[in-house]
């Protein structure tokens, strides 16, 4: 056996009981024979660089480190999951699927509390990793994934395939780590998901390496091209190639098994290894899923039961008031500390004047808190029985807490605003949202340093934010600010000025206005000219466009201010023009509902949703009278059937094919 053969047999052998220790949990050899193969390989790869394999697992020791991580566009979007949270609501959430002609069976599975995370191998073989992002944008993150020994740097098979799951770190380690923390005296982490998501964003991989992170895998975007019919089977599926896959999930012929899990799911929480925040809730079967397809946001075959918020009890010690980029007050409890699902809480939302009032919220009460949703802390109500003094009413206020403009109440409205476009607060709102994720999306402007920059006047508006080199010097002097990370922010500005115009449209912070509504504006309308000469009339009859966003598009357009601002950013270079899939109508598809049922063979069901919008068409998920076209693919459901009782038009795939290809 040559040098390279043996370097073959060492990775095969050490990748093998890596899987056998890491994901199930049955070593078959002592750990002195695994370290000494290991320390063999390690050798090996030191003298003869060149037989190294970019899977070995000599990688997983960490030794990359990078200066930024890699933007990857997803190749299917990673959608979040609608939530629900009550047993009611998880009945309407299977009445809504009934209604579509469905009686489905469900699988659930603990909705574990960590980073989202899509895996892709080629030939069997982990070539990248990459975080949710925004969702249709990640961060390659290769390098600290393979540092995870439940991840396989190998499959069983030598396939294409992407997966996704997610990374988190076990409670034992979360202690362990946070007790070396103590001991440097280093702050502490608050929970385990912060610490698992900011150690799989280390620049350094060693420093992922140690802090020992674990994974699940957990869905399979695409099973029906490797011929599977079930979300059920495709765990097995994926289980069988190597992944780790959560052994707690389960398979409910109806709602009420589905309630029944949870109900036990729920008592079990506090005794496993590791943090939930949930119950997954997903239709089993692949082709009803793909028949019911998606929102803008979520799936409509799946949602999250999110678990009772946590409640705890802290005095309430003062209201203070800050100021959104709308110029919205809201007014804020500040708490003595305390603890509330794993998060130090000293201050919550008390969302507007009426809520207070309603609840008698008053600044010396004992008051209950709870995170909303498991993320957001808000006071809930205060404990009547412990106000043992009178304490003065709450009054809100009547000048802005910042620039002193008096507020306003707009009719039909429970907040108060600051009318003032300059207020200081206002501005730096602003700026915030627009280089937010879902906007600009400008990596390492977090709300912190733009307040700091702000405040030593680096920052004064939106276009400054593309001026920020020209304080490259003064940027590397502040506190917290070294090269690197000043070199990486400045290349994230000018990588920003190629986003495509809903990203622009969305960042600029139109009232009423949402990230959706700047896609279907960019892809109509292609150009911020074309917008800003859109007239009512035409605005209203964009689809999503209502009275209220239409008459405030225009109402911004209109400002000399933001077309100074607008005219400013075209000069500087970003990029005013709309760089998705163009739209080409088509009058066999253009103002035409179209409805998908069955399984596509020669393209999948995004794809062919894409081609239908981009010639004008609608793609809805029910067929009623209103609906134009149904297509039928192999293994039509009741879609299909509704649809010759009707007398609907039907497109068999043939059809389809030569009217596309006409």
């Amino acid at each position: 056996m040559n040098i390279k053969e043996r370097m073959e047999e060492l990775e095969r052998l050490l990748n093998k009981y890596n899987y056998e220790y890491y994901v199930l949990d049955k070593p078959t050899v002592e750990d002195s024979e695994y370290d000494r193969l290991m320390q063999e390989l390690t050798s090996l790869e030191e003298e003869y660089p060149d037989y190294k394999s970019d899977t070995s697992p000599t990688t997983r020791v960490g030794s990359t480190v990078v200066t930024s991580f890699n933007k990857i566009v997803h190749q299917r979007p990673m959608l979040s999951l609608g939530n629900v949270f009550n047993e009611e609501e998880i009945v309407k959430f299977d009445e809504r699927i009934k209604k579509e002609g469905f009686n489905p069976e469900y699988v659930c599975e603990l909705k574990i509390d960590g980073l989202a995370i899509s895996l892709i191998y080629k030939n069997g073989a982990l070539i990248r990793g990459v975080t949710r992002g925004d969702g249709t944008i990640g961060e390659d993150i290769t390098n600290n994934v393979k540092t995870i020994k439940t991840i396989p740097l190998t499959l069983s098979k030598n396939i294409d395939i992407e997966v996704r799951g997610e990374i988190y770190i076990d409670k034992k380690e979360f202690i362990r780590i946070n007790e070396e923390r103590k001991k440097e005296g280093l702050d502490v982490f608050q929970n385990c998901r912060n610490l698992a998501s900011g150690s799989v964003r280390q620049l350094d991989s060693k420093i992922t390496a140690e802090r020992n992170l674990n994974n699940f895998i957990y869905h399979l975007p695409n099973p029906l091209d490797y011929g599977i019919n079930t979300h059920s089977d495709a765990l097995l599926f994926m289980k069988g190639l190597g992944f780790r896959v959560n052994p707690s999930y389960k398979i409910c012929k109806n709602i009420n098994e589905v309630i029944a899990f949870i109900n036990e799911k729920t008592t079990e929480r506090k005794d496993l290894p590791y943090d939930i925040d949930g119950i997954v809730i997903k239709v089993n079967d692949i082709r009803t899923q793909e028949e019911l397809g998606f929102t803008a946001r979520s799936p409509k075959w799946a949602t999250a039961y999110k678990f009772p918020a946590e409640k705890v009890t802290t005095k309430l010690t003062d209201i203070k008031f800050t100021v959104g980029r709308t110029g919205k007050i809201t007014p804020n409890a500040m708490l003595e500390p305390v603890r509330v699902a794993g998060s130090t809480i000293r201050k919550a939302t008390l969302h507007n004047e009426d809520y207070i009032l309603n609840k008698d919220i008053r600044v010396g009460d004992i008051v209950v808190i709870q995170k909303a949703g498991d993320v957001i802390p808000e006071v809930v109500k205060p404990d009547l029985d412990r106000r043992t003094e009178i304490l003065p009413k709450f009054e809100m206020i009547d000048k802005c807490p910042i620039c002193g403009t008096r507020l306003i109440r707009k009719k039909d409205e429970a907040n108060h605003y600051c009318p003032n476009p300059k207020c200081d607060a206002r501005l730096s709102q602003k700026l915030i949202h627009f280089v937010s994720r879902k906007a600009m999306n400008i990596d390492g402007l977090g709300e912190r340093i733009i307040e700091d920059y702000y405040n030593f006047g680096y920052l004064s508006d939106i276009p400054s934010i593309y001026n920020l080199k020209n304080y490259k010097s003064e940027l590397k002097s502040l506190e917290g600010f070294g090269e690197r990370s000043v070199d990486n922010l400045l290349n994230a500005i000018e990588n920003s000025k190629n986003n495509s115009l809903e990203k622009l449209l969305f960042g600029l912070g139109i009232r009423h206005f949402g990230e959706k509504n700047a896609s279907i504006l960019a892809k109509k309308y292609k150009t911020i000219d074309n917008i800003i000469n859109a007239t009512y009339e035409d605005l209203i009859a964009t689809s999503d466009v209502g009275d209220v966003m239409a008459k405030s598009i225009i109402a911004y357009f209109k400002d000399e201010n933001n077309l100074k601002m607008i005219d400013t950013l075209k000069s500087i270079g970003v990029n005013m023009e709309y760089l998705g899939s163009e739209t080409v109508e088509d009058e066999r598809f253009l103002n035409k509902k179209f409805v998908l049922t069955g399984t596509i063979s020669t393209m999948s069901r995004d794809e062919l949703k894409e081609i239908i919008t981009n010639r004008g068409g609608n793609v809805t998920s029910s067929v009623s009278e209103k609906t134009d076209v149904v297509i039928v693919g192999a293994a039509p459901g009741s879609k299909y059937d509704k649809a010759l009782e009707l007398g609907i038009e039907i497109w068999n795939e043939e059809e389809l094919m030569e009217i596309l290809n006409k």
